[in-house]
């Protein structure tokens, strides 16, 4: 009977350590979560306690607060690291293939599409010299 009463008791800003509030604030900034779902997942009550954590212990800039959560993406910056991992492949391959391209078309139809790099500058040009 005793578990009922105290799991309807509501957690006080008193009841939350440091360790806790740097875990939370931890998680945040790293984009596993947003400030709202640490929140819920923590059970906590209020509305900016988490905010308040951000800006008192965190390491990000809040200079420009609303540039950090009024971003356009939705995206966390786990998923844009992945995006952006994507992309990247994604154009590596492309380069392959165009590279492939000009090889078989410099092989195939004697074409120079790529400019040929002297090792060593000229020195002037002819007329120059005479």
């Amino acid at each position: 009977m005793k578990d009922k009463e105290t799991s309807g008791i509501k957690r006080s800003q008193k009841d939350y350590n440091m360790a806790f509030k740097l875990a939370v604030i931890s998680r945040v900034e790293k984009g596993e979560m947003t400030y709202k779902q640490a929140q819920s997942v923590y059970g906590i009550q209020g509305r900016s306690t988490v905010l308040v954590w951000l800006r008192k212990f965190g390491n990000l800039d809040w200079s420009k607060p609303n540039q950090l959560f009024m971003s356009k993406s939705k995206e966390t910056p786990a998923q844009i690291i992945k995006r952006l991992e994507k992309e990247l492949a994604d154009e590596k391959l492309r380069n392959k293939i165009l590279n492939t391209m000009i090889d078989i078309s410099d092989n195939q139809y004697g074409t120079q599409i790529r400019k040929k790099f002297s090792p060593k500058p000229s020195s002037g040009s002819e007329k120059e010299q005479e």
